[in-house]
């Protein structure tokens, strides 16, 4: 087992990386988002990949994440019946870790089934799974990643999250606080979506 693969950027195609690790290429399967902020970085750049190794008969296969968020939800999509580290991959390439966990708890089917190669019935059972196993609150690892120079991380997530349980400790189902996040988020601007007490003021609107 490869817990993490620390090295230089070597190449980069749309779905895969090779990191220098002391002269040794370890190609690591990555999402569409990875990817680009890898690419962002450029070749040469220092970078740190979190790993499941995947063995099947014919290959060793590793597919890597910036953080252990990802990686931990990368590891309960894996246990769906349906979803296999392609289709898992695949899912967190057209949404970040936080909004596909939203989406699983909010039993938002149409977003889940957005992307390539999972439908509807399979999102379905995704949010039946793993929606009482997920805690919208778990950002184990989140802030691993750090932005690359010259771009401003964002603490957007943990502004969904602290909302979220502000409206859980008013007493709100834990669903409907999520939902009303999430719809108070489309409406605020850019700047203010990591502002914990707008996000809070909006979400009440939702609820009535």
């Amino acid at each position: 087992m490869i817990g993490f693969v620390s090295g230089s950027i070597a190449e980069i195609t749309e779905d895969s990386v090779v990191i220098d690790v002391q002269g040794v290429g370890f190609e690591v399967l990555v999402s569409a988002e990875t990817a680009s902020r890898l690419a962002s970085m450029g070749n040469g750049a220092e970078c740190k990949l979190y790993t499941y190794t995947y063995v099947r008969e014919d290959a060793l296969l590793l597919y890597g994440f910036l953080t252990r968020d990802e990686l931990s939800l990368y590891k309960k999509l894996i246990t769906v019946s349906g979803i296999g580290p392609k289709g898992a991959l695949s899912l967190l390439s057209g949404m970040s870790a936080d909004d596909l966990r939203f989406a699983i708890v909010s039993g938002d089917v149409k977003t889940i089934s957005k992307a390539p190669g999972i439908g509807r019935k399979t999102a379905e059972r995704l949010i039946l799974d793993l929606r009482d196993k997920l805690s919208a609150l778990d950002r184990s690892g989140a802030d691993d990643w750090q932005m690359p120079a010259g771009e401003t991380s964002s603490e957007e997530g943990g502004a969904l999250s602290d909302a979220a349980e502000a409206l859980v400790s008013l007493g709100y189902p834990r669903m409907n606080a999520v939902k009303a996040v999430r719809a108070a988020r489309e409406e605020l601007a850019e700047e203010d979506r990591e502002d914990t007490e707008l996000l809070l003021k909006h979400a009440l609107q939702f609820l009535g």
